[in-house]
Formats: C-alpha cells, structure tokens, sequence
C-alpha cells in the first residue's frame, strides 16, 4: 500500500462516524401477581415475530409490585417489537392449555391485540430512535 493508501485507511478509521446505538426500556404492568417472573423476547423481523427462536434477545425480568422492567441495550435505530409473558409458576414456559388456549398472561408491544393467535410485527412494531424510548405494555 502506498503512502497515499495507507493515510486514506487511516483517516477512515480516525474519523469514522460513531455506530449510534439505543436503548429500548420495556415497562410491564397490570400483572396478577408478583410470582415468577416475566420473559420478555425482542424482534426485529416480521419472518421470526413472535417465535422463540427468531428472537433478536430475550430477557428475564424480576417481578415487584406487580411490575417489572427491563432495558434492550445498544439497538441500532430502527423498528422492533416485543412480546412478553408472566411465567406465574416459574417453570420456564408458556403453559398453554388444549388447543393452545394460553394459561398465563402475556402482552405485546403498543399493546397490540391477539385474536387467535399472535398479532403481526407491523401492529406490534415500535419505532426506537436514536435517543432510546421507553414503552408500556399493559397485561390486564
């Protein structure tokens, strides 16, 4: 590489813009109960929302008063959606009764609704900004 080559390369890693990352703080409320605790899971494709294995990150959040929180760390700006459920027994899982009827508590993302099944990433989705956002999600 020659001189002119090698202070090109360097001046772009010098100056190189920052990667911008977001904070997206997540607020359940309404739980039942301060029992078990709440699993939380992030997406950022409609594709994988809401499977397990699709999920960007997951969480598990402590439960007090009947609320718990928790923060997704360094995102990049963008769209995401999150779906949340009270695992009450603390068994790790969503205990579903026949025909997938849901035993435990669970929310979405701009509190979109479930009619037979999960709501799409597009009603779920929230925007994260460069500065972070703190959202809701209501389990009632």
């Amino acid at each position: 590489m020659n001189r002119v080559g090698g202070f090109l390369l360097l001046a772009a890693i010098v100056f190189a813009a920052p990667t911008q990352a977001a904070d997206l703080t997540v607020e359940v409320r309404g739980l039942k109960s301060s029992e078990g605790q709440v699993h939380l899971g992030l997406y950022d494709s409609p594709e994988t929302f809401p499977g397990y294995d699709g999920r960007l990150d997951g969480a598990d959040a402590a439960i007090t008063d009947q609320r718990a929180d928790t923060v997704f760390k360094g995102l990049k700006p963008g769209f995401y959606a999150v779906a949340v459920y009270h695992d009450e027994n603390a068994n790790g899982e969503f205990d579903q009764f026949i025909f997938g009827l849901p035993l435990e508590d669970f929310g979405f993302s701009n509190n979109a609704l479930a009619f037979f099944g999960p709501p799409s990433f597009d009603s779920a989705k929230v925007k994260v900004p460069v500065e972070g956002v703190s959202i809701t999600i209501n389990i009632d």
